[in-house]
């Protein structure tokens, strides 16, 4: 019985060393801090999926061109213990995100609040650096 436990036992190390492991990157290593972000545009596109969700947004350069913007939310359940859910906000609504820029300059970023139209406060979670609690 003692050989046949060892067995499974190594038989399982070995299956779990050649799986990949995926890392979680700080908001430092991908965001920049000192780069605040304040982008008003329209929702196209909500991917609530981990460990971040992703928030398309339509906004209008000073050129007059509309740029898609990718925002880094938290993780669905963070946002759902946040009162933020898929009946929150629906495609096509106008907001203001408030967060930081990507280091390499693509249209991204990583939001902290959403601010509606009426004034209405959401708190995005994740990494982006937390600022007073949001109203709703």
């Amino acid at each position: 019985m003692p050989t046949k436990l060892a067995c499974l036992i190594a038989g399982v190390g070995v299956l779990l060393a050649g799986t990949p492991v995926s890392t979680h990157h700080a908001f430092s290593a991908e965001f920049d801090i000192d780069k605040p972000l304040n982008l008003t545009g329209t929702l196209v596109k909500w991917e609530m999926i981990n460990p971040h969700s992703w928030f398309h947004l339509e906004i209008k350069d000073d050129a007059g061109t509309v740029v898609t913007w990718m925002i880094e939310g938290g993780s669905p359940n963070e946002l759902i213990r946040n009162g933020v859910t898929k009946n929150t906000l629906a495609i096509g609504t106008v907001l203001t995100v408030e967060g930081y820029h990507a280091k390499d300059g693509t249209p991204k970023g990583v939001g902290r609040n959403f601010e509606l139209e009426g004034g209405d406060r959401l708190f995005l979670g994740g990494s982006a650096a937390r600022a007073a609690p949001a109203t709703r």
